[in-house]
């Protein structure tokens, strides 16, 4: 059943957020066209009709594509270049697009058409938007996209749906577009002059990746201080670490962010130990984790601004300029500007799983953990505990490593050597929403290590903040206190991380920077 969200997202195509796309593609709001954007729709559509009524030589509409750029195409012919544009271009290749991915990218191509600058007919804007609301949501394989041109096959794929063709889903069952279409209480368009080089010429794909895993790896951030913060107490961390003065005078928002979230989250606690008690100084996963935590924190921030200027872009081309009687055939569909975000996404995620496996190993590691049982379990030898969930954490985080490759390094021409550098951005998404998914699971076997140890330690010790971490974790993960299977325990937690609005309740308890 639907998880309806009854407010609306009106599209004006240069204000939408990345919280909004996120509540459109997981939450089903309702999406509608400003009056404005219709205007500009209509207006643009009219100075395109009159290009082809004077016969006009403009690429897209009386041209071919890519490498036939100088082919004339007569006006008779162009509603048949269209449809075979489409066609020729729905290439995509392995899995579908999961449903909430395919949502956005209806979204985000809609929110561009309404810009006003593509030449598209307001009727075809407006299908797409009911295919939203009524959840009519087309099958995109994943790969295909080079990122350059557009992502031109996977976005040809929604326009099949469209025009009647292809498949969808609807209602939770994979059909034919046009059955999918017929049930929604939808009608098929037939593409007009310039719409098929209108619906697939833009980064629509890359961004709708890049901005769900953005917003999933912002609550990663928040949930990597958290877990530290319980690790910190588990293995009776310095405090002094997390004091202000340090972070005042090198002065990175998000460690300060780092730092001020682990010692709120600390705070009262009597486990925590001052300078000398135990130890002058910790390991750097404990000690620096507001120095690292704080740079991928700086670098999501870095990401989500990009993301929300690609959002609100026009990515089409050419663009139409009606007002001003002009057409430019520019570059605007290159998605080099989200793929070198999409790779700094991967290597912000990744390293929060990265310091986060090295705690797992402290807690776990006899000759690291302060006194906790060996693999913190009471009968070691007979059970092994948490020894290979440290194994497994190790696995995600070195597939993380090859992952985190940057892909906008790479570029293989296309089209005859027209479309000679592409960005390869679609890629770099779908590796940072992967690296993201990794280190949730990483972080769930933290959590669930710091819950274990604070059993041992005496969770009454506990600081409020990470008690109230304690006891969420402990109502759906018992204490371990004899071998079992451990991976659905880490599903449990990892999924439970990842739902909306979890940390609500703690941070209306404590200072926290979200």
């Amino acid at each position: 059943m639907l998880e309806i969200d009854n407010q609306t997202v009106t599209v004006r195509g240069n204000t939408l957020t990345i919280e909004e796309v996120v509540r459109v593609a997981r939450h089903y709001r309702v999406v509608e066209l400003s009056e404005e954007s219709c205007r500009k729709v209509a207006r643009t559509r009219e100075y395109v009709e009159k290009l082809l009524l004077e016969k006009k030589v403009v690429y897209g509409l009386t041209t071919g594509f890519g490498k036939f750029s100088d082919t004339y195409i007569s006006p008779e012919d162009t509603r048949q270049l269209q449809l075979n544009l489409i066609r020729s271009h729905a290439c995509g290749i392995g899995a579908p697009f999961p449903e909430e991915v395919v949502r956005a990218i209806l979204l985000l191509r809609v929110n561009a058409l309404a810009l006003g600058y593509s030449g598209i007919r307001l009727e075809v804007i407006r299908l797409m938007v009911e295919m939203l609301n009524r959840n009519v949501v087309p099958v995109i394989p994943e790969k295909g996209s080079l990122g350059a041109s557009g992502d031109l096959a996977p976005l040809s794929h929604m326009v099949l749906v469209l025009i009647g063709e292809g498949e969808a889903s609807y209602q939770g069952v994979r059909m034919p577009g046009g059955q999918a279409l017929a049930q929604a209480g939808l009608a098929p368009i037939e593409l007009a002059a310039k719409e098929g080089l209108a619906l697939i010429n833009g980064t629509q794909v890359m961004t709708a990746v890049g901005t769900l895993a953005c917003r999933d790896a912002q609550q990663l951030a928040n949930w990597a201080d958290c877990t530290a913060a319980l690790t910190c107490e588990a293995l009776r961390a310095v405090r002094d670490v997390f004091d202000p003065q340090t972070h005042i005078v090198r002065p990175h928002q998000g460690q300060r962010q780092a730092a001020d979230n682990i010692r709120s989250l600390t705070s009262g606690s009597r486990l925590m130990t001052g300078q000398g008690e135990v130890r002058v100084q910790d390991a750097y996963s404990l000690r620096c984790a507001p120095q690292v935590h704080g740079a991928s924190r700086d670098a999501l921030a870095y990401i989500a601004g990009k993301l929300e200027i690609e959002i609100n872009s026009a990515t089409d081309n050419p663009l139409i300029f009606a007002d001003e009687e002009k057409v430019i055939s520019g570059g605007n569909f290159h998605g080099q500007p989200v793929a070198l975000p999409m790779d700094h996404l991967s290597i912000a995620a990744a390293e929060l799983a990265d310091i986060a496996e090295r705690r797992i190993e402290r807690l776990v590691n006899p000759q690291l953990n302060e006194g906790l049982p060996p693999f913190l379990t009471k009968n070691g030898g007979l059970q092994s505990g948490f020894m290979i969930a440290q194994y497994a954490a190790a696995a995600v985080v070195s597939e993380n490593k090859s992952l985190a490759h940057p892909a906008s390094v790479d570029s293989i021409p296309s089209s005859g050597n027209q479309e000679d550098h592409v960005s390869m951005g679609t890629i770099g998404a779908r590796k940072a929403r992967q690296i993201v998914d990794n280190a949730y699971a990483v972080l769930a076997i933290e959590l669930l290590c710091g819950a274990q140890g604070a059993d041992f330690r005496g969770p009454e010790l506990l600081a409020p903040g990470t008690r109230w971490l304690y006891d969420r974790c402990r109502e759906r993960v018992p204490l371990v206190d004899g071998d079992r299977v451990l991976s659905g325990d880490f599903s449990v937690i990892a999924e439970w991380m990842k739902g909306a609005g979890v940390l609500e309740e703690l941070f209306a308890q404590i200072p926290f920077h979200a």
